[in-house]
């Protein structure tokens, strides 16, 4: 199949690296042309996959009509905060006879509230979106350590077909109908990885970690099933299993931006000195939102907002966990 990959981030990169390892035609856009030029003449990406070397049949290009107007499929693989501008990009590009697009990317939209699936169908005009999530980090996948995932889409067929397409030897994928499911999880566990990095760069232990993932997994079951989404979803690979990967691996961006929060530096500082986007960060304002729009208590979830955006500190956001009136499990 041709598939454009939209986007040359480290998921984007692994993507592509991925299904170009399948024999499928692969074109990568990336917004920036002196980059793509750089990574076009490495064959390697050493901003977003540094260490991985890229196959010379992966195309690369800055120009989105050099990618999009003959895909099969298109790879969103972009930062939820440039999701929408860059589907706008893609709209009058795609050919809507027999184009599907796949989405990557994990949040929600900071102007409509809408998740990433919602946000490609009003703005593409297509119901042909397939959500591909799970414990997936780029750098893992690039190095073909064995992942599996999950491909969520209403129409079964179309979830089959993205299916059909990932699935590998390496890269096993399941597929469920449970869209609002497998995109809540991976709003949730972004921000819950954020209280665990701070509560490890505080200097706190396993206990400390294993209780801030469990009672974490508790308000994204809270706000996933008043929001209409599975149990069966939360506590799967797009739920529980993204939880626990992103909240103890030394690759996710989330957990190092909790680490520093937890050793004291201002949450200013840390986004200054980061190359690429920790979505926690904005998915902290968006989540705390969602939560009072539904009337779901998520406390670990908003201390971490105020860490985040209200400059609480890590001291304080532990002793408002600690001393909240005692209550049953």
């Amino acid at each position: 199949m041709n598939v454009a990959v939209v986007g040359d981030g480290g998921w984007g990169t692994a993507a592509a690296a991925l299904l170009d390892a399948y024999g499928h035609t692969v074109t990568v856009w990336g917004p920036f042309p002196d980059y793509i030029e750089e990574i076009r003449k490495l064959r390697s990406n050493p901003r977003y996959l540094p260490g991985v070397r890229l196959s010379e049949s992966i195309r690369w290009t800055a120009e989105l009509r050099e990618a999009v107007p003959d895909a099969d499929v298109v790879v969103l693989a972009v930062p939820s905060k440039f999701y929408r501008d860059v589907c706008k990009r893609v709209a009058p590009l795609l050919d809507l006879r027999h184009t599907f697009i796949v989405s990557l990317t994990k949040g929600v939209c900071p102007e409509t509230h809408q998740r990433m699936s919602e946000v490609a169908q009003s703005v593409l005009g297509t119901d042909r979106v397939v959500v591909l999530s799970g414990p997936s980090h780029a750098e893992e996948v690039a190095r073909r350590i064995p992942t599996a995932v999950t491909c969520a889409c209403a129409d079964h067929a179309l979830a089959v077909k993205a299916q059909e397409l990932f699935n590998g030897p390496r890269f096993r994928v399941y597929t469920t109908d449970d869209v609002l499911g497998v995109e809540i999880g991976g709003l949730v566990k972004n921000v819950l990885a954020i209280a665990v990095g701070a509560s490890d760069g505080f200097g706190f232990g396993d206990n400390t970690r294993a209780a801030l993932i469990t009672r974490g997994l508790a308000e994204m079951m809270r706000l996933g099933l008043r929001m209409g989404a599975r149990a069966q979803t939360l506590s799967g690979l797009s739920g529980v299993g993204d939880l626990i990967v992103t909240c103890t691996s030394s690759h996710s961006r989330n957990h190092s931006v909790g680490e520093r929060l937890g050793r004291g530096e201002a949450i200013g500082d840390i986004l200054a000195s980061m190359k690429m986007v920790a979505e926690g960060v904005d998915n902290a304002k968006l989540l705390h939102d969602l939560a009072q729009q539904y009337g779901v208590e998520m406390p670990i979830a908003d201390v971490v907002y105020r860490m985040c955006h209200e400059g609480l500190s890590a001291e304080d956001a532990v002793m408002l966990l600690m001393e909240r009136q005692a209550k049953p499990e």
